[in-house]
Formats: structure tokens, C-alpha cells, sequence
């Protein structure tokens, strides 16, 4: 007897089924996100590219995120996790983007942005949202916590709980 589909196999059912196409844009998640979704037999179907932005530069040359924007409220914002999302789900030319940027650790936070701040963002033809977290742990398991909500935001969308 089988058990309850993973988080990423029930995701990769539904876009199947939707003849949907999704694209990533991670940072601070450094490529998990797209492990994880990859890992799932068949992803090839709904899973067309991924980009790791880890630094500014290359958020703006390849994501085509605003240089002003980035200067202004620096990579760990909601804005710059929208963008993200918007900039990966247009350059791949795909239905739904999703994103992630924050500070992992155990260095590089600050008061205003500590470690364990995450921004996840989606962008699909009927909106983008961020949603914004703050976890605990280690490098490791702040990449992993992150990850995974960004695969619950996905399937908040996907099954309709969203716009």
C-alpha cells in the first residue's frame, strides 16, 4: 500500500493535469527548491528552467530585476522577491514563476533584516504575491523550511486558495 503523495508529487499532478509550466528563481535557497520539484518522476512535463540569482547582477542581467529597486530595498524585500517571481516566469516564458530570497545564516543578517528572513514570491497570469517568513536554524534547515513553504505557497495557488 502506497502513502499520501509528497508535497511535490501532489504539485507535479496538478500541473500536469493543467498542462501547467512552472520556473524558479532561487537565492537564498541556492537550488533546493528545484531539487525538490525535479526530484518527482516526470517533472520534465511541467518543469521548464531554473535560475539560482544569487547575487544582485545577476538578478538584474538575467531576471531583468530593476537595478534602482535592488539599490533601494536590497535583495531580501518583498518587492525584490516579486519581481523575481514576474522576471523568472517571463524570461522561461511559463505560467507560473516562483522565487526566493533571503539570508540563510549564520552570518549576513542584520537588526532590520536578520538571519532566517525569507521572501517567497509567486507570479501567474492572475497576480503575484509574496508572502514573508521568519525561521530559525541552522544554513540548512532555514534553505530547507524555506523550500518548503515555497512548494505550500504553489499549492495554496494551485488548488485555489489564492487571488
Amino acid at each position: 500500500m502506497e502513502g499520501p503523495l509528497r508535497l511535490e508529487e501532489k504539485i507535479g499532478t496538478i500541473l500536469s493535469q493543467r498542462g501547467l509550466k512552472i520556473a524558479v528563481s532561487e537565492s537564498c535557497t541556492g537550488g533546493l527548491l528545484s531539487h525538490l520539484i525535479t526530484n518527482v518522476s516526470g517533472s520534465s512535463s511541467y518543469f521548464e528552467a531554473a535560475m539560482v540569482t544569487y547575487s544582485n547582477q545577476s538578478k538584474s542581467q538575467f531576471l531583468k530585476v530593476d537595478q534602482d529597486l535592488l539599490a533601494k530595498k536590497g535583495a531580501v524585500s518583498p518587492e525584490v522577491a516579486e519581481a523575481m517571481a514576474e522576471g523568472i516566469r517571463k524570461v522561461a516564458n511559463v505560467d507560473i514563476g516562483l522565487s526566493t530570497t533571503g539570508i540563510a545564516g549564520p552570518t549576513g543578517g542584520t537588526e532590520e533584516k536578520p538571519v532566517g528572513l525569507v521572501y517567497i514570491g509567486l507570479a501567474a497570469k492572475e497576480g503575484k504575491l509574496v508572502r514573508e517568513f521568519k525561521f530559525s536554524g541552522t544554513r540548512l534547515e532555514i534553505k530547507e523550511k524555506a523550500s518548503r513553504e515555497a512548494l505550500n505557497l504553489l499549492l495554496d495557488y494551485l488548488e485555489g486558495r489564492l487571488f
